[in-house]
């Protein structure tokens, strides 16, 4: 033979053992129903035989937990051919006719997630780079690629069909009717893509939320003070820039201040006097920061509306908040002080850099733009595939929560109505009344 002619021959073989590997499963399952059926015919009959693999088929029609197995097997089995079709569409030079092995496939409510081994030669930001043309040959909604974090060959590929936190109604709080809760303990907040309860550990840690108006930052931030009102332990501090978003916890409050800029400063300075007192504390005893068991209550400050505090025309008491309250988030984490601060938009011009780069956790709901999104979530996550800005303004509660993964988190937050804001006051009063009068016997 030729050396043209070697080639066409190792092409066509090639072209059909990549089609038969490409079609295991579908043939291991006709195989094994063949070798089945002719076994049977071979013991029992023909008749017999075909009564057999019709109760087979039946038993897998009628049993669901196996026909779920079998259905999902054959569409991940499936989604890997359309997957190496789309990929070899792209044509990533370094690939050369060469296909990210898939691996780990599993279904999540905006599609399917599995991870996918690179060949050698190949990069995650090739993949990456080509993940809209890749997409468009899935007839998909969006493709994420994303670098394993452990091993530069390995993506986390998810395939977006659709947005699951997009539509339904809203979410209740699963702790809507807790009788009582601990902020020491994980805070549900909302849901992911994949349809897990997300969680926020609060002790040691400052918040920053931020969004355009209408966004849902209330919402989101009152599921992180509802928490507190009903922890007992708790003393909780409210300045609300807005005066009557926050004002369903006035009562549970230790000290609260409206939107006069020189009572919130004397909040802070009270918080702050608390933090000197406490490191004094805990420096006679030789620890280093609070702990759960050490009858020290945290103390969490709400900054609702910061912008309002920011920006106010009194220069000096512009910049003795913005002193104290850069204190606070800095120092105060050891000392048990929780710093959570909402605003629509954290820009240096409003909130100074010096203050805003001290949170080490940020939700960004919807914003205008990816450069106000990155001012929340930080610089570089827009270009990176974490906007706020790609947010459907219809979808409210919607965000991206920066959090203990290092990454940002999609997700939909839970939703708390007027009425089961009235509820949850009403109970932390009484368990705070009751917890102060306990204390006074």
């Amino acid at each position: 033979m030729s050396s043209h002619e070697e080639d066409v021959a190792e092409a066509i073989i090639e072209a059909i053992l990549r089609s038969l590997w490409a079609f295991r499963l579908e043939l291991t399952l006709a195989g094994a129903c063949g070798s089945f059926g002719f076994l049977a015919h071979y013991r029992l009959g023909e008749r017999a035989a075909w009564l057999v693999l019709a109760t087979v088929v039946a038993l897998v029609m009628v049993v669901p937990a196996l026909r779920r197995f079998i259905g999902r097997r054959l569409r991940h089995a499936r989604l890997r051919r359309q997957w190496a079709r789309a990929v070899r569409a792209a044509r990533i030079p370094s690939l050369d006719d060469r296909v990210p092995a898939v691996r780990k496939m599993k279904d999540i409510p905006a599609g399917q997630r599995f991870e996918a081994r690179l060949p050698r030669g190949s990069s995650v930001p090739e993949l990456e780079q080509a993940s809209e043309v890749i997409a468009a040959a899935l007839h998909i909604r969006e493709l994420r690629v994303r670098r394993s974090p452990d091993n530069a060959s390995r993506a986390e590929i998810v395939i977006a069909r659709r947005d699951p936190l997009a539509v339904g109604p809203p979410l209740p709080w699963p702790k809507a009717g807790a009788s009582r809760a601990s902020l020491w303990k994980p805070i549900p907040v909302g849901v992911g893509e994949d349809g897990q309860v997300v969680t926020v550990r609060l002790p040691e840690r400052n918040l920053l939320l931020g969004g355009e108006p209408g966004a849902g930052k209330s919402v989101a931030l009152s599921l992180l003070v509802a928490t507190a009102a009903l922890d007992p332990d708790c003393k909780l501090w409210l300045l609300d820039g807005k005066l009557v978003e926050l004002a369903t916890w006035n009562r549970c409050a230790k000290g609260s201040a409206g939107v006069s800029v020189s009572e919130a400063i004397e909040v802070l300075h009270n918080l702050r006097a608390e933090m000197d007192r406490r490191y004094a504390l805990l420096l006679d005893s030789g620890k280093r920061k609070v702990a759960q068991d050490d009858g020290l209550p945290l103390n969490i400050v709400v900054v609702d509306e910061l912008a309002h505090y920011l920006t106010t025309s009194d220069r000096k008491e512009r910049g003795e908040f913005a002193d104290v309250l850069r204190d606070l988030v800095s120092r105060g984490r050891a000392a048990g002080i929780i710093v959570l601060a909402a605003t629509q938009k954290p820009s240096a011009d409003v909130v100074p850099t010096s203050i805003r780069d001290l949170f080490g956790f940020r939700w960004a709901m919807r914003c205008s733009t990816p450069q106000a999104s990155d001012t929340i979530l930080g610089s570089g996550w827009a270009s990176a595939g974490y906007s706020a800005a790609d947010i459907d303004p219809a979808s409210r509660g919607v965000g991206y929560l920066l959090h203990e993964g290092g990454i940002p988190q999609r997700l939909r937050s839970y939703y708390l109505d007027d009425s089961s804001l009235a509820s949850i006051s009403a109970r932390a009063e009484a368990l705070r009344g009751h917890r102060l009068r306990s204390r006074e016997m």
